[in-house]
């Protein structure tokens, strides 16, 4: 059984998975997919302070921070039964150009020249884990939720705010691994 959970799914099994997580919700109560919007519930139930921004019944969401403590006990699991020790395959053109940048270590799930605690320190570290995850964040906050509450929820529930801010999701996407990665990785 491992072994049958350790191979890539094809698109026809994983695709109709995700895709159906949409209508249940609804139909369990109309509840919105999305992962960025359990922080806010979490801080709202945590921040004793009178922000008005975590004023709300967040008790009423409180599926939706269960749903991301599974998300996380599920990544753990994979990683724990399903880790692969062997490094990931990478196209000889891309590790071509990789090694041009100094990467070369395929053995994790991230390359360890640009994500470890030395590197951080770095201009390219500092770049890539502190500049992009506060990126993240504030992209996050200012469209309104994430990729998955607006590519996949918001999109199936026709909403042309999400059309919208996944097309932007794909162009920024798009001019950072093309545009911007390139010379951050060149640092």
């Amino acid at each position: 059984m491992l072994e049958w959970l350790k191979q890539p799914w094809p698109w026809y099994v994983a695709g109709p998975l995700i895709g159906l997580t949409v209508p249940t919700l609804l139909i369990l109560g109309n509840k919105s997919f999305g992962i960025s919007s359990s922080l806010r519930h979490v801080c709202a139930a945590c921040i004793p302070g009178k922000i008005p921004f975590f004023q709300y019944d967040w008790k009423k969401e409180l599926w939706n921070m269960f749903f991301v403590v599974g998300i996380l006990l599920g990544g753990v699991l994979a990683a724990w039964l399903l880790s692969n020790p062997e490094p990931v395959i990478v196209h000889p053109n891309l590790a071509a150009e990789l090694a041009g940048y100094g990467i070369t270590d395929y053995y994790g799930l991230v390359p360890t020249e640009v994500f470890n605690w030395p590197a951080l320190l770095t201009p390219r570290g500092f770049i890539m884990m502190v500049v992009g995850g506060f990126m993240v964040g504030f992209g996050t906050r200012y469209a309104g939720g994430c990729t998955s509450g607006h590519a996949i929820m918001g999109i199936s529930n026709l909403q042309m705010p999400s059309v919208i801010a996944t097309c932007c999701f794909m162009i920024g996407g798009f001019i950072m691994a093309n545009l911007i990665l390139p010379f951050i990785l060149s640092l």
